[in-house]
């Protein structure tokens, strides 16, 4: 069946289930009944949809680990694979999973641009340049979609910070608007036909998102002709009228929301008309037709792809991710004739951080650690390890040792319901509650289980939250008390509370203990959802930190090698907040600088999301960034060091030497409002325009082979390129393709990215590949139109921004 035919008789399907509701039921169906899903409409054969959180990996409607989750590498470190064909895979990975757990719409991707390193939510969205964002998210919602699951590409648009960002008015001249911000989202509707999109929470030039009229009804709908659902951000719907005029079709989340009987009452009202509702219903029902919950019609993806094997997959997207940007003397890969004992050093070796914080949090069934991978990697007694350095010293969610449930029960102290916990962190929003439990039953919590502590010490335990708590460690109740709002709290500390250090107890290594939290739930009055959330947060024991470091040169010292995995926080990196500065968290600078002193032949691994500062880069033989690697990370990163496979990333994103130089930091708004003051020049664009150089430039990336560029040949169409492999071992190069126009006359960068491609070849053998440039990287924006600007152009060909190896000019 074609596509025209399957588009056509899912409208017939749409008009002939629209013809039978009424007012009331076509008000509903735009409002979310629940946390995660639509209502079901068994009066024409409609099931409930159901959403969830993405995008590295599909949680659920419930925040539980008893149905875990396959987690793939951030998006950031998806991106820096640049393999739209990749990031197809990891789509229809996502797919199968979203099909396993019943849910039909998968919200992501995400595609906002990192226009400052500061932007918090950094490592869930994929590059600083438009071009390449909407190529690798072409590839995901393809994936995605060809299982048959729908997507929402969000957040549209300019989300690109977290400061304010729920009321925060972006002001974007139209130009930058249009050629930066919506540059990713109109080229996935062109190339992928996204079922769904997701509006912001932000303003952009006067208008909330969600009633933005202009960018959602004449921009996305009329002129680019995207014909899915629009839904909103989560309680980013505020005003009935606004949003249906505005063109929002779904009002999430349930059961209140400025949709359902607001609507119905507001069209009677002749506030709306009737056909503007029917217009979103119209986008809510082929949607559900699409995913093939609508009586009368198939789905849309009627064969579905061959199986995934997802833990394979997380671990080839993490080799293909990981960027080495430093490699003196051919450090890497480690030969094994000459590095017998490797010295694998820092906290975050043993305790990875796999995933970032916020909507992105998802529960794999096992996480292969760098220290797990290099054990099974290496021969017994070849690896040491050695703390070196905590990245923080602040109360954590309770982690690692801890196997914790809720117990809940009602007034009379009766038990209702227990859910396994994934953490010590119980998240319970809307219905997402253990069976045979309601929020009008629920009178208290119980987070309780057993420790087993790794070390010997005083251990520091705490509460986050609001409200009244009982703490007890060993059966003794060591702290009853009450925390109070703050009112100097950020929104997101004064939603999730911060972290209090409560009691503290001598604990012996080995031995388990008894823990319990009890917490007496309030509910909140006139809220839009009802929630409980709460946390039992611990601290281990704090040995001296100039100890800790000399421990790890001494490690170092001894090998043969020393590998620093480095890392940010959850406090440092996650959806809520922007950053403050780059630095890494805690002393971790100090012991990679006395670990290089101890051993010439340190590798060090960086484990974030997003840039950070690194003083010390110069003075270690390799540095690799790992990104957050997903479940399989540490497995890769064993691939990785000891040659298995070659890095293949390339940077997404510039990578500053310094905060001080990052030309665009300015993320907290001013009495409510965010200026884009640099216009167009953010990213590698906004560095050439400041004549400064950054740490490691856009598209750069290191591999275990050399490549010889041996022609160009280029037409204001297409660019053919020839390379050679002159290294002694097969490899894998992206071959990357910028324009820099000459004389130029339309005030535009001094050059972007205008087309890449990934080549193979083994030792010797030449390899060529045909890219073509699109007719967009020589438009404008310009006085309401695209404009097409003749004149010639230097197509530079090479291995990042800054490494050309070949160039000629076409005239256009």
């Amino acid at each position: 069946m074609t596509d025209a035919t399957m588009d056509a008789r899912i409208e017939a399907a749409v008009g002939t289930a629209l013809a039978k509701l009424d007012l009331d039921a076509k008000a509903q169906l735009l409002a979310g009944q629940d946390m995660w899903s639509l209502p079901a409409l068994p009066e024409i054969g409609l099931k409930s949809l159901v959403m969830s959180d993405g995008p590295i990996g599909v949680r659920g409607v419930r925040w539980s680990a008893d149905d875990p989750s396959v987690a793939l590498p951030s998006p950031t470190a998806l991106a820096a694979t640049w393999d739209p064909a990749l990031a197809r895979r990891a789509g229809t990975l996502l797919a199968q999973e979203a099909r396993r757990k019943g849910v039909h719409v998968l919200l992501a991707p995400t595609v906002n641009l990192h226009r400052s390193p500061l932007g918090g939510r950094h490592f869930e969205c994929y590059s600083e340049d438009p071009y390449l964002t909407g190529e690798i998210g072409t590839g995901y919602v393809q994936g995605v979609q060809s299982g048959g699951v729908g997507t929402t590409v969000k957040h549209f648009v300019a989300n690109d910070a977290e400061t304010e960002r729920f009321t925060v008015d972006n002001l974007i001249e139209p130009r930058a608007l249009r050629e930066l911000y919506l540059a990713p989202f109109e080229t996935i509707v062109e190339n992928a036909r996204p079922w769904g999109l997701m509006a912001a929470y932000n303003q952009v030039n006067g208008a909330t998102m969600t009633e933005h009229h202009h960018l959602q009804n004449e921009v996305l709908r009329g002129e680019w002709g995207f014909d899915g659902a629009i839904v909103s951000d989560w309680t980013a719907a505020r005003s009935t009228v606004r949003a249906i005029l505005g063109g929002l079709d779904i009002a999430m989340p349930g059961p209140r929301t400025v949709y359902g009987e607001a609507l119905a009452a507001a069209v009677r009202a002749g506030e709306a008309d009737e056909s503007v509702l029917d217009a979103a219903v119209r986008n809510v029902l082929r949607l559900a037709a699409r995913v093939g919950i609508l009586d009368g019609v198939g789905p849309a993806v009627t064969e579905l792809p061959a199986a995934v094997d997802g833990d394979a997959l997380a671990r080839e997207i993490a080799v293909r991710s990981f960027v080495l940007v430093r490699n003196e003397n051919r450090t890497l890969p480690f030969d094994t004739a000459e590095v017998r004992t490797v010295a694998l050093i820092g906290a975050a070796a043993r305790d990875a951080r796999v995933l970032g914080g916020g909507s992105a949090m998802v529960f794999p069934e096992h996480i292969v650690s760098p220290l797990d991978g290099l054990r099974a990697a290496l021969p017994a007694g070849a690896l040491t390890y050695a703390v070196g350095a905590e990245p923080s010293d602040e109360l954590a969610v309770a982690d690692q040792g801890f196997e914790l449930r809720a117990v809940c029960r009602d007034a009379e102290g009766r038990i209702i319901g227990e859910r396994s916990l994934p953490s010590g962190q119980l998240q319970w929003i809307g219905g997402d509650l253990p069976d045979g439990v309601t929020h009008e039953t629920l009178h208290s919590i119980e987070i309780k289980g057993v420790f087993v502590p790794r070390e010997s010490g005083e251990h520091v335990f705490g509460t986050r939250g609001l409200g009244a708590f009982t703490l007890e460690v060993g059966g003794i109740a060591l702290w009853t008390g009450v925390q109070e709002p703050d009112d100097k709290s950020d929104p997101f500390e004064a939603f999730f509370g911060a972290p209090r250090e409560r009691a503290r107890a001598q604990l012996t290594a080995g031995e388990p203990v008894q823990v319990s939290l009890h917490h007496p739930v309030q509910h909140a009055p006139n809220t839009p959802l009802a929630r409980v959330i709460f946390s039992l947060t611990h601290l281990g024991p704090q040995r001296d930190p100039d100890e800790l470091i000399a421990e790890a040169a001494d490690a170092a010292r001894a090998a043969d090698a020393a590998v620093v995995v480095v890392a940010t926080t959850d406090r440092v990196e996650s959806e809520g907040f922007d950053r403050r500065d780059l630095r890494l968290p805690g002393r971790q600078d100090d012991l990679v600088r006395a670990v290089a002193a101890a051993n010439p032949n340190t590798v060090v691994v960086v484990n974030s999301g997003s840039p950070v500062e690194m003083p010390w880069r110069d003075s270690v033989a390799a540095v690799l960034l790992s990104w957050f690697p997903g479940q399989e990370g540490g497995a890769a990163l064993a691939d990785v060091l000891l040659g298995t496979a070659e890095p293949g990333g390339r940077l997404p994103t510039t990578w500053p030497a310094a905060l001080a130089d990052s030309p665009v930091t300015d993320v907290a708004p001013v009495d409510g409002e965010l200026t884009y003051t640099e216009g167009l020049f953010i990213g590698y664009r906004a560095w050439d325009r400041a004549d400064t150089a950054p740490a490691y430039s856009f598209g750069h990336g290191l591999g275990y082979t050399t490549w010889e560029y041996e022609s160009l040949e280029a037409t204001p169409t297409t660019a053919r390129v020839q390379i050679r492999n002159t290294g002694t071992r097969a490899g894998r190069e992206t071959v990357q393709l910028y324009l820099a126009p000459r004389g130029d006359s339309a005030s535009r960068p001094a050059r972007w990215l205008a087309g890449f491609a990934q080549v193979e070849a083994e030792p010797g053998a030449v390899a060529e590949v045909e890219i073509p440039l699109r007719r967009r990287s020589f438009e404008v924006w310009e006085e309401g139109e695209w404009a097409f600007v003749p004149g010639p152009y230097e197509v530079r060909a090479g291995r990042s921004l800054t490494d050309t190896r070949l160039s000629a000019t076409v005239e256009v």
